[in-house]
């Protein structure tokens, strides 16, 4: 089998370098001339963990193209992972997805073996069947099924360790048009996929249902632990830790995604549960519990400011560690560190601000408000109080000598819990770990009053 992928973005060039690297020969598609030269010359056309590695490993295997005639007959099988944004009802837009099925279309026109369409990019139910495949059978003038196949296969990455996700999922996802193309991209995913994980099959629609279900339950987990930290911080030796250790025994919960701090932010997840709830609403019911689990992640970097501020004076230097809504990655779309930055700068702080790889992204973002600096010493110098806002590795290798300040008492709010055994006690430091008791006293005696006979 020979791959070709449409659209060289994290995901894209992740999945045609991934596959590179498991032998076979691909073939990357984008209108960005410079990613297209980027990928020809070895190169990573975006920042990714291992990407730029994979890619100059699998030269020889890879090259990319602005030829979709080129893309589609010298391949038996493409990937389309292009864009699909969010339009102003919160669907997903298939702008972009509509190019790129009429391009691959008059690409077609002129192939005459079978060849296998696979929309990889997040759609809503009805998208691929009548939002795409029509496109396809205009622009090609063949039969869907019959000269053609098409799937609906998405995927289930975290940016950051899309390479390591993509050849190691849970199970693969197959919405089918027919057997034919169905089983032939399972046996694909056999062949690519390092874990050989299950496979589903099923209709377009219920493939399309089953990808957003998917993100808006691991997103409703977040938010339950995130809303038992918040309960843990206002009761007598609340810890959120030893709370979700206990939940993530029990085999009906287990412990992914139960960790009780930030909310969740990204170009995927805050969107998912907005698309639910406007198909619920399209199809004559309604999503509220996907309604209800993005008011509360929305809300909680603003809250959570609040909180802080009363231990804050006006005019205090606040350092912010981590920008990006994940660590190992420089995207800050809905970043809930970059949310809790705009808030601080909004109510009078001067704040500075560091991330490993998302320092120039924050900056296009924040403009003036606040001070990025270099480096983490520079950032936490002379900070009357630090906010650890992103669990990035490096973060975990402070030490309370790396905080202190002569004759000065420093704040730490650690929002992951990470330098707990570093902090904890140190002489000069006022640590929070989120998600833990705050005032143990004014909590013993709240619960006191709460069973006062």
């Amino acid at each position: 089998m020979r791959f070709s992928v449409v659209g060289l973005g994290k995901l894209g060039a992740s999945m045609a370098a991934a596959i590179a690297n498991r032998g076979y020969e691909v073939v990357g598609v984008d209108v960005n001339p410079r990613s297209v030269e980027l990928v020809n010359q070895g190169h990573a056309p975006v920042q990714e963990t291992d990407l730029e590695s994979t890619i100059a490993k699998n030269h020889k295997r890879l090259r990319a193209t602005h030829s979709y005639g080129d893309a589609i007959l010298n391949t038996d099988l493409t990937f389309v992972i292009v864009p699909t944004p969010s339009d102003e009802r919160g669907a997903f837009s298939l702008q972009y997805a509509a190019t790129a099925f009429r391009d691959i279309g008059q690409a077609l026109a002129s192939k005459k073996d079978y060849h296998n369409v696979v929309l990889t990019s997040t759609v809503l139910p009805g998208a691929t069947r009548h939002g795409l495949m029509p496109i396809i059978e205009r622009e090609s003038g063949k039969k869907c099924g019959r000269d053609f196949g098409l799937c609906y296969s998405p995927e289930f990455i975290a940016l950051g360790s899309v390479i390591r996700d993509f050849l190691n999922p849970d199970f693969t996802l197959i919405g089918e048009i027919d057997e034919r193309a169905g089983a032939q991209l399972e046996t694909c995913y056999q062949g690519i996929m390092e874990n050989k994980p299950p496979c589903r099959r099923m209709s377009f629609e219920n493939a399309e249902l089953a990808k957003i279900a998917v993100n808006s339950y691991v997103t409703m987990k977040i938010t339950f632990a995130n809303m038992l930290a918040n309960i843990c911080e206002r009761i007598q030796g609340g810890d959120i830790d030893v709370v979700t250790s206990a939940l993530g025994t029990d085999k009906r919960i287990s412990r992914h995604y139960l960790k009780g701090a930030l909310g969740y932010g990204g170009p995927c997840f805050p969107r998912d549960n907005v698309a639910l709830s406007f198909v619920a609403r399209s199809v004559g019911t309604t999503a509220e519990l996907a309604e209800v689990t993005d008011r509360a992640n929305r809300s909680l970097p603003k809250n959570l400011v609040a909180g802080l501020s009363t231990h804050l004076r006006k005019g205090m230097k606040v350092a912010v560690l981590g920008l990006s809504y994940k660590p190992l990655s420089s995207v800050v779309e809905e970043s809930q560190a970059m949310q809790i930055v705009e808030h601080l700068a909004g109510l009078g702080f001067v704040i500075t601000a560091y991330d490993p790889l998302a320092n120039e992204p924050a900056a296009k973002v924040l403009g003036g408000k606040v001070s990025l600096m270099d480096s983490i010493a520079a950032c936490v110098k002379e900070a009357d109080a630090v906010i650890i806002a992103n669990p990035d590795p490096v973060f975990a290798a402070l030490t309370a000598d790396d905080f202190r300040r002569p004759k000065t008492r420093v704040l730490v709010l650690d929002c992951w819990r990470m330098l707990s055994k570093a902090l904890s006690g140190q002489d000069g430091i006022d640590y929070i770990p989120y998600g833990c008791s705050r005032d143990e006293a004014f909590n013993t005696r709240r619960l006191m009053e709460l069973w006062k006979r």
